[in-house]
């Protein structure tokens, strides 16, 4: 059977559901972010731990409380069949943000000598700001993926299949209903 334009929404409906996902993926972010910093500065401040163990250390606590909000709440009506694959998916890609975010860090303080702890915030803030969209795409590509369509075919087919149950449904009861009448 042929695709009809109706089974296809639209560019704007599209749009519209990728601006409320980058709202919801905005929130769970800034969570993630007010931990991070938060835990980076009791750690290079109240801990006396050197910036880039700080920066792992908060990094850590941050993506662990991130899969929470986006596997239960962003993204809990995508394919949750392979936990798994989707942990590993997400601890490998929330890595290598880590590894951008440090190494923004780490390219801040030894190359740079910019070594204060505002400067040091300052280059967190650029690190996770690139780390961030390179996490977005990832994670909606290829770790919460979403669940395939089903083909029309097989659409129509389960269509007519119920449709067919319903019209059996309705004869039953006309049978039932015409011999309780003789």
């Amino acid at each position: 059977m042929a695709t009809t334009a109706a089974s296809k929404p639209p560019l704007v409906q599209k749009v519209r559901g990728l601006t409320g996902e980058v709202v919801k993926f905005g929130i769970v972010g800034l969570s993630g972010v007010v931990i991070n910093f938060a835990v980076f500065w009791v750690c290079i401040n109240g801990l006396g731990l050197a910036s880039l163990r700080s920066n792992i250390a908060a990094t850590v606590i941050a993506i662990a409380t991130n899969y929470l909000g986006y596997r239960y709440w962003l993204y809990r009506d995508r394919d949750a069949a392979s936990r798994k694959r989707e942990i590993t998916l997400f601890l490998v890609f929330s890595g290598i943000g880590m590894l951008i975010e440090t190494g923004v860090l780490a390219f801040t303080v030894y190359v740079l000598h910019l070594d204060s702890h505002y400067e040091q915030l300052g280059a967190k803030v650029i690190g996770l700001a690139v780390a961030t969209v390179f996490r977005f795409i990832s994670y909606r590509t290829w770790v919460f993926t979403a669940l395939p369509e089903p083909e029309p075919a097989v659409a129509d087919a389960a269509s007519g299949q119920e449709l067919a149950a319903q019209a059996e449904l309705m004869l039953a009861t006309e049978q039932i209903h015409y011999a309780k009448a003789e």
